[in-house]
């Protein structure tokens, strides 16, 4: 055959492969019970779906949505786009079968969309740099330059707030993230921006200089938006399973993941951890790095633990005897072979033993992130407290795997009521509960300003490496 015949045929060929791929495409998807698979799509945001520190993708809609495939045996397949507008056009075509992006119900409902089950509630926050006035309400931001998310839903609210107040204008932002959003009023660009509590809350820490200067009269119901006439066994699943999530702790379970730590700092302890960062933690940073080696501790989450403990001061004393920069016990020094407790590194690498101790004793069944919180307060107040306080949690109904239910728990360690369930005696369990969750939120900072360690690419490069503790 001639090569110019052959060339035309294969372009047909290319022609009408293109063509099919790109029909197949363009279909709508057929409902997942027939197929096994869930099409879902996102937009990138804390509250929905963001790609975390270990590559994996994380989010609270992320592991509820993915918790609802499992309950179905379904595989799970995301679409992200960057605008609500965009997910709602791929709900029209039905080429996905969903979509979780934070929305509010009145905005799918807007859309004549069908709105799934109310997920949760959410403040609608204006935030404003602390540097200026803080409004006290929609009146204070009358001629101010305010800004919100073009499709949050927000832009109601301010149209009945603007019926009072006429003089009430904002700019709506288009492909803009809410991060970006809240870098935007940092940097001066606008005087106050409407955001939801479930976007901003989780980025507080990351923004000490930005606070919440009051809500809006109404929250915001969220929910999952999905296409007109879709599968009524889809819909009934959906009703199902968010109803069980509810009864069987697994909304509060992935709630208190990404949302039930975020508020505990305030903003002289986030300006605080900022500014010491690049004074105390260079020194450190080798010693967190060889304990991550030993361990497997992500050193960033040693380095939180001995913020929160002595502010990376290696000759910090309290009054009770702990002592050096992780706040060891004499006790608990020995055990873990530290000679020195005033020794930065072998502090470090004492504590970092000793939290690696603490998760081996908890049972096998308990999963991370909820293995890494128990053992953080086990670290402050102990083993068997923890233990008492887990007793507590299962005699209240709870799950005593899982920190979203001990964390409640821990607080009646000082309560005499609860002396049946306790074999340890009284505790100062508030106190671990506190140290817990402030550990958790320096760790979430941590993890945003400080690369991650790979000690497979750091072998050998330290000379005259002294001998371990122990």
């Amino acid at each position: 055959m001639p090569v110019k015949k052959i060339m035309a045929e294969f372009g047909r060929w290319t022609v009408l492969t293109l063509g099919l791929w790109v029909t197949a495409c363009s279909q709508p998807v057929p409902p997942p019970e027939t197929t096994g698979e869930l099409h879902v799509g996102t937009r990138n945001s804390p509250a929905s779906y963001f790609i975390a520190h270990n590559g994996e993708a994380a989010g609270f809609e992320h592991d509820l949505i993915q918790a609802f495939s499992q309950s179905q045996n379904w595989s799970l397949e995301w679409t992200e786009k960057d605008r609500p507008e965009a997910l709602f056009e791929l709900l029209d075509k039905k080429r996905i079968h969903l979509a979780a992006a934070t929305l509010p119900r009145a905005v799918i409902k807007d859309r004549h969309l069908i709105a799934g089950p109310v997920l949760f509630e959410t403040p609608v926050h204006i935030v404003y740099r602390i540097s200026d006035p803080a409004p006290r309400n929609a009146a204070d931001l009358s001629g101010k330059k305010l800004a919100l998310i073009a499709g949050s839903g927000h832009t109601p609210m301010l149209m009945r707030l603007k019926r009072k107040h006429p003089k009430l204008s904002w700019d709506k932002l288009d492909n803009v993230w809410p991060e970006e959003l809240l870098a935007q009023l940092q940097a001066g660009q606008y005087d106050a921006v409407v955001i939801s509590g479930m976007d901003f809350d989780p980025m507080r820490n990351l923004y000490p200089e930005l606070a919440v200067a009051f809500d809006l009269p109404e929250k915001q119901q969220i929910a999952w938006a999905l296409p007109r006439h879709s599968s009524h066994l889809m819909r009934n699943a959906l009703a199902r399973f968010v109803e069980q999530a509810r009864k069987d702790g697994t909304v509060k379970r992935i709630y208190e993941r990404y949302f039930g730590h975020v508020k505990r700092l305030d903003s002289t302890d986030v300006l605080g951890i900022l500014q010491r960062r690049p004074l105390r933690l260079p020194a450190l940073r080798q010693h967190f790095h060889e304990a991550q080696t030993l361990t497997g501790i992500d050193w960033r989450l040693l380095a939180a633990i001995g913020y929160q403990e002595s502010q990376w001061n290696a000759y910090a004393t309290s009054p009770t005897g702990v002592r050096g920069l992780m706040m060891l016990t004499s006790e608990t020094a020995d055990r873990m072979g530290v000679a020195d407790r005033l020794n930065a590194r072998q502090s470090i690498l004492g504590g970092a033993r000793y939290l690696t101790l603490l998760k081996e004793a908890l049972p096998a069944r308990i999963a991370e992130p909820d293995r890494s919180w128990l053992a953080l307060a086990a670290y402050n107040q102990g083993q068997g407290h923890m233990e008492d306080a887990r007793r507590i949690a299962q005699a209240r109904g709870g799950n005593p795997d899982s920190w979203a239910d001990v964390k409640e728990a821990l607080p009646y360690l000082s309560r005499g009521t609860y002396a049946k369930a306790m074999k340890y005696g009284y505790a100062r369990g508030a106190e671990a509960l506190i140290f817990a969750e402030n550990i958790r939120n320096y760790y979430d900072i941590l993890l945003r300003l400080e690369p991650e360690y790979n000690p497979l690419f750091n072998l050998g490069t330290r000379e005259d490496r002294e001998a371990s503790p122990g």
